[in-house]
């Protein structure tokens, strides 16, 4: 099983950036999706999650209205849409796949490092 973040990155307060998450060697509709993030020497926030195979959403207070999570079964691939970035935004996110039903199948990425400075 692999997880690929991409898409972080630099942008200034205010910015917007997309998350992927492409996932492989899993059958994608049957996971729980998330996003967490990590700042370091802190453990791994929960920023955001969508359930299998469409939904429902939740969000942290942090992120509540800012972030949008959402998922693309066909290309078993989830998404963070993040919009009006702040400084404290700044982490390494990584994305968490969770078998809905059956306990103990669960996956990292590898993480990929976003920073909102002017």
């Amino acid at each position: 099983v692999r997880l690929v973040e991409s898409g972080g990155g630099l942008v200034q307060p205010g910015g917007s950036l997309r998350l992927s998450c492409a996932a492989s060697g899993l059958t994608f509709v049957y996971y729980a999706m998330m996003w967490y993030r990590q700042l370091p020497g802190k453990e791994r926030e929960l920023v955001a999650y969508i359930n299998a195979p469409d939904g429902p959403t939740n969000y942290s207070d942090s992120v509540q209205g800012r972030f949008t999570i959402s998922r693309d079964n066909d290309k078993n691939t989830v998404f963070l849409q993040m919009n009006n970035l702040k400084p404290e935004d700044t982490a390494v996110y990584f994305c968490y796949a969770v078998r809905v039903k059956y306990a103990g199948f669960t996956y990292w990425g590898q993480g990929t490092q976003v920073t909102v400075s002017s």
